[in-house]
């Protein structure tokens, strides 16, 4: 089974690398790929446990781009992790992750509902970890402020709630670019949540190989949807559980959500 979208410790996930490669496993998942968001600290870790246990780890992450106010998820997989243009550009994506973590408690604090911004923010720096609203909601948890995570989402962290602060960044046609720069193959993220088709063409054109048809949050319907789009593109598919924890709102199977051999050989031939 392959599963090209799970997610670690290094952003957002509930596991550490070593430990998802495991659970993997145990799920019968034999190719995978570690997509944290916007930082490839988990790779080596990861790609240790693969090899221990005889698996493919593709190179994969995560990129967030910005388009007007929406995030854009870009997935990347099979580039070079050591490539300098894509390494330059994930430090600005780590300051800028810092940058809103603190402008969030500044207007939690308003709220009444302060957080300390310092440790989240020394340990990305430390480890290379890739903060973000999910770090914020879990400080909300320790400070007594909500009971959990997702509460914290839905009163103060979601976008048009009062705590939420924009990103700023590279748009999606850049980061295909940096991507496709750094010998990588780019994957439009869970395509039915983000509510844009209006710019896949576009997107297509700027060099996009492939759609995630297949994914937790997309039914049969919209999955036969982005099917349908990418063939009228011209582009590969690409699919993964967007895996990060066993409970509450990230919450997914391993080993339910896969793409099939034939598949990832033609999203693999996208390289360059």
């Amino acid at each position: 089974m392959i599963d090209l979208h799970l997610h670690t410790t290094a952003s957002d996930g509930a596991l550490a690398p070593a430990v998802l490669v495991a659970r993997a496993a145990s799920a019968g998942i034999t190719t995978l790929a570690v997509t944290d968001h916007d930082t490839t600290g988990g790779l080596d870790e990861a790609r240790s446990a693969a090899d221990a246990r005889g698996l493919r780890l593709v190179n994969g992450i995560e990129i967030t781009a910005v388009e007007g106010t929406r995030d854009v998820h870009v997935l990347g997989y099979f580039f070079d992790p050591a490539d300098s243009a894509l390494r330059s550009f994930l430090e600005a994506q780590s300051e800028d992750r810092i940058r809103r973590v603190k402008e969030m408690a500044e207007q939690l604090a308003l709220l009444g509902a302060a957080i300390d911004p310092d440790p989240i923010v020394s340990q990305g720096r430390a480890t290379g970890r890739s903060v973000g609203r999910p770090h914020v909601a879990a400080a909300l948890v320790a400070a007594g402020h909500v009971q959990t995570r997702d509460e914290a989402f839905e009163r103060f962290l979601e976008n048009g709630r009062p705590a939420f602060i924009p990103r700023r960044g590279a748009s999606p046609d850049e980061v295909i670019g940096i991507i496709s720069r750094a010998g990588g193959v780019a994957s439009l993220a869970h395509p039915g949540l983000a509510g844009m088709d209006a710019i896949l063409p576009r997107l297509s054109a700027a060099g996009l190989h492939a759609l995630e048809v297949r994914h937790t949050d997309h039914d049969a319907h919209t999955e036969a949807r982005y099917r349908r789009i990418a063939a009228e593109l011209g582009l590969a598919v690409s699919a993964g559980s967007d895996f990060h924890d066993d409970t509450g709102r990230r919450r997914c199977g391993l080993g339910q959500i896969t793409l099939s051999a034939q598949e990832f050989a033609a999203l693999e031939a996208r390289r360059a």
